[in-house]
């Protein structure tokens, strides 16, 4: 049997090693955690609050702000600790820990999205029966498939991955740990996790992603059978939020761990897009597009001050 080392911490490289551009990048960075934690909360905060916001849109709205807050923080702290420490490690235990959580979140967030398609189709086709058939039942069961789903998909695929050995290499060339920038370092056999992986990738992923994507195929085809200009323009508004919303996280989720690992910049680009960066954005989005939500928050805010 050959000797090995085993590895107990890996080191993220992060994203510079100049001490003066990590300072720069720590102000950043914590201003947006800041703002993704504030928006996050004041739209949960809005939609318990107002009645009028009580419908399934904004109960999966509220979700989708509560998942924004669980997978920012997954990441965030870490890096913004890093920024600051010399000594930028992280145990292997802890590196499969944030693995699992940014696997279960990001998986969560994408079974919701696709919810959330099949809820607005549901609004503008069956207007009338709106109420009836997306009730509280229904919208509780597809939140709890949604997070059900993704933390099976998680666990399967962090089983294969606690298989793997770590040996000699310790440094991540990038600023949290995510599977494929895991496998260089790794002196065992990767195929099995890859390929559970890649699997994983396609099957939830991609099948949430032709899930939207037929959802919204059928509401296009509904909104140009309405006859009024301004009954179509209506009703694209109420899914411009989420087209918008969608584009940001597979636009950059579903490209990163499609992707061959190089540990190049545009992968870590691709990676602050949807765990840094999204999170912040979801709730200006949701706020700017809907006018229900502004003039809640307008109210909210005189009533405050």
């Amino acid at each position: 049997m050959r000797n090995r080392s085993v590895v107990s911490e890996f080191i993220l490289l992060g994203l510079s090693a100049d001490p003066q551009i990590q300072a720069l990048l720590f102000v950043l960075f914590f201003v947006i955690y800041i703002l993704t934690l504030m928006g996050n909360l004041m739209l949960l905060l809005v939609i318990r609050v107002d009645s009028q916001l009580h419908n399934p849109m904004y109960f999966f709205l509220g979700q989708l702000s509560f998942l924004d807050l669980c997978h920012s923080s997954v990441t965030v702290p870490k890096l913004l600790e890093n920024l600051l420490s010399e000594k930028k490690t992280i145990s292997v235990e802890g590196c499969m820990a944030q693995v699992f959580f940014v696997f279960a979140t990001g998986g969560t967030e994408s079974c919701l999205l696709a919810v959330m398609a099949y809820d607005r189709y549901v609004a503008i086709s069956s207007p009338l029966l709106y109420g009836q058939m997306m009730n509280r039942k229904l919208c509780m069961g597809l939140v709890w498939g949604s997070w059900g789903l993704a933390f099976t998909d998680a666990l399967i695929n962090i089983l294969v991955a606690l298989n793997l050995d770590f040996c000699e290499a310790q440094n991540i060339h990038h600023f949290s740990c995510e599977l494929p920038s895991l496998y260089p370092l790794s002196c065992s056999d990767v195929s099995a996790s890859f390929t559970a992986l890649l699997c994983s990738s396609l099957l939830h992923f991609f099948g949430n992603f032709l899930l939207i994507f037929f959802s919204y195929v059928c509401i296009f085809s509904t909104i140009l059978s309405i006859s009024s200009t301004k009954g179509r323009s209506k009703a694209f508004s109420t899914c411009s939020s989420h087209l918008t919303a969608v584009s940001f996280f597979y636009g950059s989720g579903l490209l990163r761990y499609l992707m061959p690992n190089s540990g190049s910049t545009r992968e870590l680009i691709f990676s602050l897009q949807y765990s840094v960066i999204t999170p912040m954005l979801n709730p200006l989005i949701y706020s700017l597009k809907n006018k229900e939500v502004k003039a809640a928050v307008r109210k909210m805010l005189r009533k405050c001050f």
